[in-house]
């Protein structure tokens, strides 16, 4: 049987395109890590870096 976990209980991270706290998805679960960006949308519209040609 497994805990029930409040939403408030869930870890949280700070999109790094629009600044806002998103919480983590269980389709997130052996990814968590990486995850960076709250939806596909900021993903898309993530900044782009600036490198510099050689």
């Amino acid at each position: 049987m497994t805990k029930m976990r409040r939403k408030g209980d869930l870890p949280t991270k700070i999109c790094a395109t629009c600044g806002r706290p998103f919480s983590w998805r269980k389709k997130w679960a052996r990814v968590w890590d990486e995850v960076r960006y709250c939806s596909d949308r900021c993903r898309r519209e993530r900044p782009v870096s600036k490198q510099k040609p050689k």
